[in-house]
């Protein structure tokens, strides 16, 4: 438990969703929501892709997607598998193939849209494989790639055709007396991703994969991000979500963790709360902050921490945090523990002293949480 309580104004109510396992994650129902992410390196090579795959996971990855678009890549798929601390999801376009040899390599789901490979009687093998090799399904609708026959009936991609489109895939798999699936239907365009969702989660009780596809960059697709499955995940919709960076997939996962946090949906890690910094400031709160984060990025625990440069908010934001600063005169400021005064501390000081607090208070949260289990 961090200090700052969970208020009853800050509850969300999440959409009931059934729960499914991808591996040995639980997706849906009452489990947290999962941050995922996708390799972007070449599949084929192994030690390149694991090293990726590594990354992500320690950075908080619960789930990791890898493409697989050419029978190298799901040969590769086997050794990669052995090496993942994550479940991994096998990205399948239009060769069903691809999908059972994914399954076989050992693949703990596979995303596909089970319209895009072929015949029904390739969408049972798909099926079977999925059955006997223990995979879910990720059906992924995506605006960019709907079918022909939507697109004459609607004119364009809008959530009407998203959502049958996913409907329908569905349909195909129910029809196999296949259940393990979650869904997807992302789009670029905040709105039309937000809207489709919407009628999604009113229409199934799939657990709901969450994503603004091809976002853009670091920056920009945090925020289009932030903006679209933020709205969604304070609805209540929303089991695990993707954020889609033109960046390395470990500011995927760190922007998803962010996004979570801010809605009180997960917590991972320290959670800074700091002052944007102006005249008043006591010490360079940007610098510190930048240090700060960089220093304590090997803290899985959650807890909170305030750096205000100066006394107008940093006493009433320390009262909120488990550890709080706040920049005073003569080149020292106040430390807060648990909200209240402790000590002071001079400025020189400061970063190496508030490292060695949070993971003293680390410490002891982890050592708590082993004498009670």
């Amino acid at each position: 438990m961090t200090h700052n309580p969970i208020r009853p104004w800050r509850n969300i109510d999440r959409r009931k969703s059934r729960r499914i396992m991808v591996g040995n994650v639980p997706v849906g129902g009452d489990a947290p929501i999962t941050v995922q992410t996708m390799t972007n390196t070449i599949t084929s090579d192994v030690k390149a892709t694991v090293e990726q795959v590594l990354r992500a996971a320690s950075a908080g990855a619960d789930i990791v997607r890898v493409s697989t678009p050419d029978e190298a890549s799901t040969k590769a798929l086997r050794a990669i598998v052995r090496e993942s601390p994550v479940p991994l999801v096998a990205d399948i376009h239009f060769h069903y193939k691809r999908a059972i040899e994914a399954a076989e390599a050992g693949a703990a789901c596979l995303r596909i849209n089970p319209g895009n490979i072929g015949s029904a009687s390739r969408v049972r093998e798909v099926v079977k494989a999925a059955k006997d090799y223990g995979c879910s399904i990720r059906i992924g609708v995506n605006a960019g790639s709907l079918e022909k026959h939507l697109l004459d009936k609607y004119g364009e991609p809008c959530p009407d055709a998203m959502v049958e489109s996913g409907l329908d895939h569905i349909k195909l798999l129910q029809d196999n007396d296949f259940h393990e699936f979650k869904i997807s239907c992302k789009a670029s365009d905040v709105f039309l991703a937000a809207a489709a969702y919407q009628q999604l989660a009113d229409a199934t009780d799939a657990p709901i994969h969450l994503g603004i596809t091809e976002a853009g960059g670091l920056m920009t697709g945090t925020v289009k991000s932030a903006v679209g499955l933020g709205n969604l995940l304070w609805a209540g919709i929303g089991d695990t979500i993707r954020v889609s960076l033109s960046a390395d997939p470990v500011e995927e996962v760190k922007v998803g963790y962010e996004i979570l946090k801010s809605l009180g949906l997960r917590t991972r890690g320290v959670q800074i709360i700091s002052c944007p910094s102006c005249a008043r400031q006591g010490f360079d709160v940007i610098k510190t902050v930048e240090a700060l984060e960089k220093r304590l990025e090997h803290i899985k625990t959650p807890m909170s921490l305030s750096i205000i440069g100066c006394v107008v908010n940093g006493p009433g934001e320390a009262l909120m945090t488990d550890i709080g600063f706040t920049g005073g005169g003569a080149g020292s400021g106040m430390v807060y523990l648990a909200g209240k005064q402790d000590h002071k501390l001079s400025n020189e000081k400061m970063i190496d002293h508030i490292v060695e607090l949070v993971e003293a208070r680390a410490a002891e949260i982890e050592a708590a949480k082993e004498a009670a289990e």
